[in-house]
Formats: structure tokens, C-alpha cells, sequence
């Protein structure tokens, strides 16, 4: 039964996790020449730039969280659902063990990875028949740094810097433009919004990510919501977020506004938020025998556009050039807006590390080390590991542990993405430490900084949230909180609040 869907699938899955679909690179192409090359958010498209085209030259994952994987399948009257989940979870599988998409499925209560992508609930996959006699197979791959950043609000209610948003599309306009503030550069900006008006929690959610299965340059038939989506696109870039929350005229690349029938006691607005790293595909496939027929989103007879017109991220002779392990003299001559080159031992750090480290010594001295909140994307190969991908995910969830990993254990630089909170802001004055800001879903970018695995601890938490021990060459990064209570990720959100008051009024 259909011999070659296992594979069609497989292709699939590989182009979406490497390859930015055209319109998403479009809508890229146009905030790289809205943004000043000089500027931290010029600055940071031209890494994702020379990223997007690196990980399609190599066919590696784009970034490093490649997320859940979620399929919406299209089949004629008929055809076996069964076999088809089935050859589908088995793609998904060999994605992983080929380093196409990170192990990601975690079980719920015991923190166990699985290693392969499956377990309860992973992949999702949504059948729905039609009457057509083909297959329709698409693929959205969002990772949890997006994902933590979508939005359920429950009208009427008041919103910081909004006032109220009544059961109105005024009142939903303000809730995107809410989602889209609140996400500052921890869903790694400029990001795109599905959104969906009315039906209960559950439905609504699923409705608003359907709506990122659309191309970002269609027209919403309903003329209402294209009209709502079209003031939010020309309203919620006057923020001043920008890309990775660093400041900037492009804090969004897309709006898609769907509506649902919704009981008279509720009304809710969902919001699924995804990053620019915005990867979806799809294919048409033959019925009888699964081959793909036809690419959505893309067409392979047309060759793709490089996106980095130059050579990606240049050097201005300005950086700052580090080698860890770190002084508190390196670290308090530093201050926000500083870019740095880091070579040395890296170690990495997520939330099961961070976890440890709150009732464990480390397996590693970490006085003056730099922690990297990363998990890579590894392989093993012959001569030991190697790291096929490795972005930043973001920082914010380690809140809780940061200051005191600092305090005892004397690391002196956290690299990462989005920023932190006031704990770890006051810890990195206390203690003499740094946040540097690396581009969220530049993994190919930073996989080529790291010249060697020297070891792993700590892998019976699965390879994502394993500590590697890293060696790497010009790194680069910005410092966006300083050892003397500077953070511009705080005076971003402060001042992009008071255009959202402006703009809401």
C-alpha cells in the first residue's frame, strides 16, 4: 500500500526543518532593507541571512528546536489512515536519527526523552477527508521558544498599556497587538501571528495555528478580517521591537486572522505565535502510490534566492575579542551594546542542567565559564560527536535557577536569547557577570563556531538537555545586560510599551 509515502514524507520532513519556504524568505528580504546595516537588528539579519542560506547549502536544520512536528492530512473516501500514521511516525523517526530534527519528546512526567521523536501525543497529526483523489500532506515544524509565546485572552479584559478590550475586532486588535509586545525577542522577532476569533479554548487554538499554514502574502477572503489584518501589519511595526527584541522598524512579517462559531458565554482570541524561522511546507501526493506530485509553498523548478547578498555578518574591527575562562575585569569592562567574540570552553545549559545544578555540584569547574542556554542538534560519527546545529533557546525560563548558578558556582558569561528577568540582572551586577544575546535560529551560524566536542555530562537527560563541553572560535554575540544593572531588553519593552499605549489609545 502506497510504496512510496514512507519516503515522500521523509522528503517532507527534511525540506521543511531546511529550507525557508519562498514567502517567508520574501517577507525576510524585506525587513533586511528596512533595518540599517549598522544597527544590532541589521546586525542580527545578516546572521539569519547567511543562516537561512547555509542551512539549505548543507540540508541542516535551520534551527536547532525543530520543534513539534505537527501534519494536516487531506485523503480521498477510502484510504488507510492507519498505515498512513504509521509510515509517517516512522519519517519522523529516521529524520531524527539522521539529525533533521532534534529528539524533542520529552515524557510529561518522568522528564525521559524518547530519542526518537514519538511517544504519547508526538508527532500530532490531524486526518481529515476530502473528495478529492489525491493526498495532501502539510508539515509546520514550531519550536518551544515561539510556542511559549502564543496568547489566549478572554474578552472583555484589561490589558497592561491597552486598557480594556471589549468583544469587539477593536478588542481583538488590541490582543494581538498585546501577544506580539509581550513576545519582545523571546519568540525570536520578527515573528508572524495566527490568530483566531471565537470558538472554546481547545478549538481556538487549533484554528489560530491553522491560520500559519497560509502564505503570508494571500488575502483574507473575509474582507473584515483582511482589513484587520492589514492595520495590524501597518500598526504593530511602529513598536520598535525589532528583530530579536534588540530595537528595530520590523517586529512582525505576517498576520492571518481566522473566526469560529463561539458559545454566548465566551469569547476568546488565541494567538499562536511563530518566529521568523517560520517553517512549513507541503506536498500532493498520488493516491495509489504516494509519490509526491506536486510541492505546495515551493517549486523546485525555480531556483531558490540566496538571501545574504554579501558575506552574511562582517566584522567592523569594533568587537570585543574574549577567551574563557573569564575575569571580573573582563566582564565589568563590558557594557550593553557591546558585540563580542568568544572563543574557549563553552559549556551548555537548559532547564534540566539548571535543575541539577540547584542540588548537585557541577560535573565541571565553572568558575569563569560561560554557559550556553543551547541544545544542539549532535550526531554520533566515527570520531566522536558533532554538533550539526546550535542556536540559543530562550533564556527566560532558567529565571528561576540563574542567579544562584552564578553566585555559587562563579560563571561569569550566560549566552542565550530574549533576555532575563530582575533576579538575574541584580546576580550579574552582584557577582561581576554578563548576558550576551546570540540570534535565535541562527543554528547553522553557530554549529560552524564550534571547533570540537570535548565531552558530555549529565546525558541521561537526553541530548537536548545534556551538558556539552564545547570548544569555540569568534563566537559572536551582544552584551544586552551588563555587570552594572544595565539591560536592553528592559529599556526596549519600556519604551516599545509606551508606542503600544499610543497606538491602542
Amino acid at each position: 500500500m502506497l510504496p512510496q509515502f514512507f519516503d515522500s514524507v521523509l522528503s517532507l520532513v527534511v525540506k521543511t526543518s531546511t529550507d525557508l519556504p519562498p514567502d517567508v524568505r520574501a517577507a525576510m528580504k524585506t525587513a533586511i532593507a528596512e533595518e540599517p546595516p549598522a544597527t544590532q537588528s541589521g546586525q542580527a539579519l545578516a546572521i539569519i541571512a547567511e543562516n537561512i542560506d547555509l542551512a539549505e547549502e548543507c540540508e541542516g536544520a535551520i534551527c536547532q528546536d525543530t520543534g513539534m512536528p505537527t501534519f494536516e492530512v487531506k485523503t480521498p473516501v477510502g484510504a488507510n489512515q492507519i498505515e498512513m500514521r504509521k509510515q509517517i511516525l516512522d519519517a519522523v523517526a529516521e529524520a531524527t536519527r539522521r539529525g533533521k530534527l532534534r529528539p524533542n519528546s520529552v515524557d510529561s512526567i518522568s522528564g525521559e526523552n524518547s530519542g526518537n521523536n514519538l511517544g504519547a501525543g508526538t508527532p500530532i497529526i490531524h486526518f481529515e477527508q476530502w473528495a478529492r483523489d489525491d493526498i495532501e500532506v502539510k508539515l509546520i515544524l514550531k519550536g518551544g521558544g515561539c510556542e511559549n509565546m502564543n496568547a489566549q485572552y478572554s474578552l472583555p479584559t484589561e490589558l497592561p498599556n491597552l486598557g480594556r478590550a471589549d468583544r469587539t475586532l477593536e478588542g481583538v486588535r488590541k490582543c494581538i497587538l498585546h501577544a506580539v509586545w509581550n513576545a519582545q525577542g523571546k519568540g525570536c522577532a520578527p515573528g508572524a501571528v495566527g490568530v483566531c476569533i471565537g470558538g472554546d479554548r481547545t478549538s481556538g487554538y487549533v484554528h489560530a495555528k491553522e491560520q500559519l499554514f497560509r502564505t503570508l502574502d494571500d488575502l483574507n477572503p473575509d474582507s473584515r478580517l483582511a482589513e484587520l489584518e492589514a492595520s495590524i501589519m501597518g500598526e504593530v511595526n511602529k513598536l520598535g521591537i525589532g528583530t530579536m527584541g534588540f530595537g528595530g522598524r520590523v517586529s512582525l512579517i505576517g498576520c492571518k486572522v481566522g473566526v469560529q462559531n463561539r458559545l454566548p458565554a465566551s469569547f476568546f482570541v488565541s494567538v499562536a505565535y511563530d518566529c521568523w524561522a517560520f517553517r512549513r511546507l507541503g506536498v500532493v501526493l498520488d493516491a495509489k502510490t504516494g509519490a509526491i506530485s506536486k510541492w505546495l509553498y515551493r517549486d523546485p523548478a525555480n531556483p531558490i534566492i540566496h538571501m545574504a547578498d554579501q558575506a552574511g555578518f562582517q566584522r567592523t574591527g569594533r568587537e570585543v575579542v574574549l577567551h574563557s575562562p573569564l575575569t571580573e575585569e573582563q566582564v565589568r569592562s563590558l557594557k550593553v551594546g557591546d558585540v563580542v567574540l568568544v572563543s574557549g570552553r563553552a559549556y551548555t545549559g537548559r532547564d534540566a542542567v539548571h535543575a541539577y545544578l540547584m542540588k548537585h555540584d557541577p560535573p565541571v569547574d565553572m568558575n569563569g565559564a560561560v554557559l550556553y542556554h543551547c541544545g544542539p542538534v549532535v550526531v554520533k560519527e566515527a570520531s566522536g560527536w558533532k554538533v550539526t546545529a546550535a542556536g540559543p533557546t530562550t533564556s527566560i525560563r532558567e529565571e528561576p535557577y540563574q542567579a544562584d548558578v552564578i553566585k555559587r558556582y562563579g560563571v561569569r558569561a550566560i549566552i542565550g536569547k530574549g533576555g532575563m528577568g530582575a533576579k538575574t540582572l541584580a546576580a550579574l551586577n552582584e557577582a561581576g557577570a554578563v548576558y550576551l544575546n546570540a540570534i535565535g535560529g541562527a543554528a547553522q551560524f553557530y554549529a560552524r563556531t564550534i571547533t570540537n566536542v570535548d565531552g558530555v555530562s549529565l546525558t541521561e537527560f537526553g541530548t537536548p538537555e545534556a551538558m556539552w563541553h564545547l570548544t569555540i572560535k569568534d563566537f559572536p554575540a551582544i552584551v544586552t545586560m551588563d555587570a552594572h544593572g544595565n539591560s536592553l531588553h528592559k529599556e526596549i519593552e519600556q519604551e516599545s510599551a509606551k508606542e503600544l499605549a499610543v497606538i491602542g489609545a
